[in-house]
Order: structure tokens, then sequence, then C-alpha cells
């Protein structure tokens, strides 16, 4: 298991991915599009994401510390929690970015996938064991996980 925070990396390396002459795609809005390789290391550079799901039929957003296994983002929640409620084997988006306003420059990264609550055993010894913790005040022992099947990104030149 691959697991990857933003403070374990060596400082200095928050920056967005550098764009090339070859780095092609730009969307109609004069943004580069970014690859999903692009979009899997950006998730492993921020400390708190947005989570959106459906709370009682509406959106919702929520900000959650996270941790990106693999292509897995795990969320640490309270198990009574609306977020722990409404991400029952549902699809939701997950959200980061970046951006200076003074250089004008930055980044945003969406992933969509199906939230599961973890109920195994085995994987809560393990995911219990990383070190994900939330920065919330109370328990927490409850564990989302949500694995990305659609990852755009949009970097701002």
């Amino acid at each position: 298991m691959t697991s990857l925070r933003w403070h374990d990396l060596p400082s200095g390396t928050r920056e967005p991915p550098k764009a090339s002459d070859d780095d092609g795609e730009v969307d109609s809005a004069g943004l580069r599009v970014l690859s999903p390789a692009e979009c899997l290391h950006l998730l492993t550079r921020a400390p708190i994401g947005r989570i959106v799901f459906t709370d009682r039929a509406l959106p919702a957003v929520q900000p959650v510390n996270y941790l990106l296994v693999g292509q897995d983002i795990v969320i640490r929640t309270a198990t009574g929690s609306k977020l722990a409620a409404a991400t029952r084997n549902t699809v939701v988006a997950f959200e980061i970015d970046d951006f200076d306003p003074r250089t004008r420059t930055g980044w945003s990264v969406t992933a969509v996938g199906r939230a599961r609550a973890v109920t195994e055993f085995e994987e809560l010894q393990r995911l219990t064991a990383l070190p994900l913790t939330s920065w919330a005040p109370g328990d927490r022992d409850h564990f989302i996980v949500m694995h990305a099947q659609q990852l755009t990104g949009r970097q701002i030149l």
C-alpha cells in the first residue's frame, strides 16, 4: 500500500506541475488540462480537501483532511456524522486547489468516485495504522474510502 501525505514531502515540493512546450491541451478558457497522473500527484500536495456529497437531497460541501493511498482518498470522521451517513456507497466528488493571488497562477483537481464506509476488521486495522488524524476535535473512528474513478484538473498559467 502506497501512502502519500503532503507534509511527508521535502519542503518546496508543493509547486504545481511544470508546463513545457509539449504540454499540449488547453481548454476553451485557456487553462492547461492536467493529466490523470498529474492530478494524482497533486492530490498528495494539500493537507485539506473538500468532499461534495448529498445531504437531505441537497448538495453539501465539507472540508476534510485526508490521505491518498494509491488512487483511494481516505477520510477519517465521526461515526454519527452527516458525512459518514451521506457517503455510504454513494457517488461523491473531492476537490483540492492551490492559488497564488500575487502571480495569478494555480491549479485545481477534482476526483469523482464511489465512497464507502470501511467495515472489514483487517482494513480498519490497516487504515487506523496510517498517519491520518482528524484536525477536528472528538473521536474519529469511522473511515470513508473514495476510489478516484475520474480525475480532472486545470492549471492557470
